[in-house]
């Protein structure tokens, strides 16, 4: 792992539309209730079922609510065999808690920040 990404880093790397994967850990239910634009879901309960999807992936960055789930996911990701050693594997700091910009959610599309996800955990 590449130890942490600040959230206002994330929102530069979406904002420049980089080549990054945003990988949001929590269950499902959590997820389509509020989540970063462009992010994928992928529950933390199947991470090690679904790291594979990660091959060849440039740069993963992993979000959870508070930042402290998403740092052993960003290393089981990291640890990866299929994962190229010259990628870069991070955990959003903080966590959605800390996330400033919209939410995307299935039904309404985007929301304010200041609504905030339900804490799944």
């Amino acid at each position: 792992m590449d130890g942490e990404i600040t959230p206002d880093e994330v929102a530069t790397l979406i904002a420049d539309d980089a080549d990054v994967r945003i990988v949001d850990i929590r269950p499902e239910g959590a997820y389509v209730q509020g989540h970063i634009p462009g992010s994928e879901n992928v529950p933390f309960t199947a991470l090690t079922r679904s790291v594979e999807r990660f091959e060849g992936a440039e740069h993963v960055v992993t979000v959870c609510p508070h930042g402290q789930s998403s740092v052993q996911a960003a290393n089981l990701i990291a640890s990866y065999e299929g994962v190229d050693a010259d990628a870069t594997v991070q955990s959003m700091a903080g966590g959605l808690v800390a996330w400033d910009g919209d939410l995307e959610t299935a039904d309404t599309g985007c929301r304010e920040a200041d609504e905030g996800p339900e804490a799944p955990f």
